[in-house]
């Protein structure tokens, strides 16, 4: 039975793992920081965990790599007090992005994207981030370093991450997803203009399935990029004391990449209805050209076989059997007749 399926009817805010396990060992990479100082730990599941609170001045980033151990879940919501709404949409990975507000902390769903070139295939991964003040604990499938460009900057100390807030890293973390959507899109750019070329150049490409499979891909992209640019929006907007008003700056220019990214999405479905419809021309135009040669043909030989079927009929007086080159004069009369036609057709340009 799917997972899925196994959570309906269960009470809101049970936490329950709808995915596929990723991981065998799930890792917390913590990082402590403030303008002058950091700290670096990583943690398992399978070791006691020790949560520092000590100060709100510092950042305190959980970063956790595997989300099938919900009791993993529910131990961050009883150290922090996380909405237990909030556990369960970090497990479901079949929640649509969205951005919630709650008394004690902010939530950003959203999904890391990436494109399989050989599968025509895009991948996707469910990231989960909750902050308050002081605090931010990310979520993600696998144990791939999603944000490592982020822990890049905050290691070297350049630019202000080091001095903001967690507000500001949330923004941060989000950027970077959304950055890399920039590198699927041009991954899946390429595949088309391979697609355009080959069905522009090659009169037997067959590749109707691709295009159609490269469609339903662009409505996977859709369906994850268009709610993340309302969940973006209502993050700009936002009235909590855990955003502060030197960010919104920050956030308002993601929330128009993801603008400028939908609008890719939507170009590259019009570019590919239009291979569709090229690819459709060119199959339609092989077929006349077919039909064309084929009923040439046969207007040649209608008055060929007319000729053939008058002298081969069953009558004793046909006055120009007894001729005694009456064989060769019709069949260059057939002859001429073939070639007349055959020139009037090449002047009409019929093919």
């Amino acid at each position: 039975m799917s997972k899925r399926i196994k959570k309906i009817g269960s009470a809101p805010g049970t936490v329950i793992f709808t995915g596929d396990k990723k991981v065998e060992k799930v890792l917390i990479h913590y990082m402590q920081y403030d303008f002058k100082t950091l700290t670096e730990k990583v943690f398992d599941n399978h070791t006691e965990i020790t949560f520092d609170k000590s100060s709100d001045k510092n950042v305190d980033w959980y970063d956790v790599r595997g989300i099938h151990d919900t009791k993993l879940i529910e131990y961050f919501g009883e150290n922090f007090d996380i909405h237990k709404l909030v556990l369960e949409a970090i497990a479901d990975i079949h929640q649509r992005p969205r951005f919630d507000e709650y008394d004690k902390g902010n939530f950003i769903l959203l999904r890391s994207l990436g494109f399989d070139k050989a599968k025509l295939e895009v991948t996707r991964e469910h990231v989960a981030i909750y902050f308050n003040q002081g605090f931010i604990a990310t979520f993600q499938e696998t144990e791939s370093d999603l944000f490592e460009t982020v822990r890049t900057r905050i290691n070297s100390g350049k630019g202000r991450i080091r001095s903001r807030g967690t507000d500001y890293l949330a923004y941060a973390i989000i950027d970077s997803i959304v950055d890399n959507y920039y590198i699927t899109m041009e991954s899946i750019e390429d595949v088309i203009e391979e697609l355009d070329e080959q069905v522009t150049l090659n009169q037997n490409f067959s590749g109707k399935t691709k295009i159609h499979n490269l469609k339903k891909e662009l409505l996977v992209l859709r369906k994850s990029i268009a709610p993340l640019r309302e969940a973006i929006a209502r993050f700009s907007k936002s009235d909590s004391s855990f955003v502060k008003e030197e960010n919104r700056i920050f956030i308002r220019d993601l929330y128009g990449n993801t603008i400028q990214i939908m609008d890719t999405v939507e170009s590259y479905r019009d570019m590919l209805n239009g291979l569709q419809d090229l690819f459709i021309t060119e199959v339609s135009f092989k077929m006349n050209k077919v039909m064309q040669l084929l009923t040439l043909i046969s207007v040649i030989f209608i008055p060929l076989t007319f000729l053939a079927g008058l002298y081969g009929m069953n009558f004793e007086y046909i006055p120009e059997l007894k001729y005694e080159n009456a064989y060769f004069i019709l069949l260059g009369i057939m002859f001429i007749i073939a070639m007349i036609m055959v020139v009037y057709f090449k002047r009409k340009k019929w093919f």
